[in-house]
C-alpha cells in the first residue's frame, strides 16, 4: 500500500512540473512579445492626449481623413483602455514578483 502512495506522489509531482514547464514557456513568450511592445507603447502614452493627437482627432471629426483609415487610436475610450490594461498588468506583475519574494524568503 505505501508503494501505491508513493507512485501517486510521483505522478502527481509529475504533473505539476509538467503544468509548471508549460505555463513558464507561455509566460516566457508573453513577456517576450510585451518587452518588444514597450517602445509602441511609450510612443502611444506620449501621443495620447498630445497636441499632435487633438489635431488628428479635430480633422477626423471635421471627415478630413480617409474614410476607409483604421482609426481606433483616435478613439480616446479605446487608447485610454489599451494604457490602462497596460497599467493594471505592470501591477499584477510587480504583485507576483513581491508575493514570489516572499514565499521565498519565508522558506529560507
Amino acid at each position: 500500500m505505501q508503494k501505491m502512495k508513493q507512485i501517486e506522489r510521483i505522478e502527481h509531482m509529475e504533473q505539476n512540473m509538467e503544468r509548471v514547464m508549460h505555463a513558464v514557456r507561455v509566460l516566457d513568450d508573453a513577456l517576450n512579445e510585451y518587452e518588444a511592445a514597450q517602445e509602441a507603447l511609450h510612443e502611444l502614452e506620449s501621443y495620447y492626449g498630445s497636441d499632435t493627437w487633438k489635431q488628428d482627432f479635430a480633422d477626423d471629426e471635421q471627415g478630413k481623413l480617409p474614410q476607409n483609415l483604421k482609426r481606433g487610436v483616435l478613439s480616446e475610450d479605446a487608447i485610454w483602455n489599451v494604457l490602462e490594461d497596460y497599467r493594471a498588468l505592470k501591477e499584477r506583475l510587480e504583485e507576483l514578483s513581491v508575493s514570489d519574494q516572499q514565499k521565498t524568503s519565508t522558506k529560507g
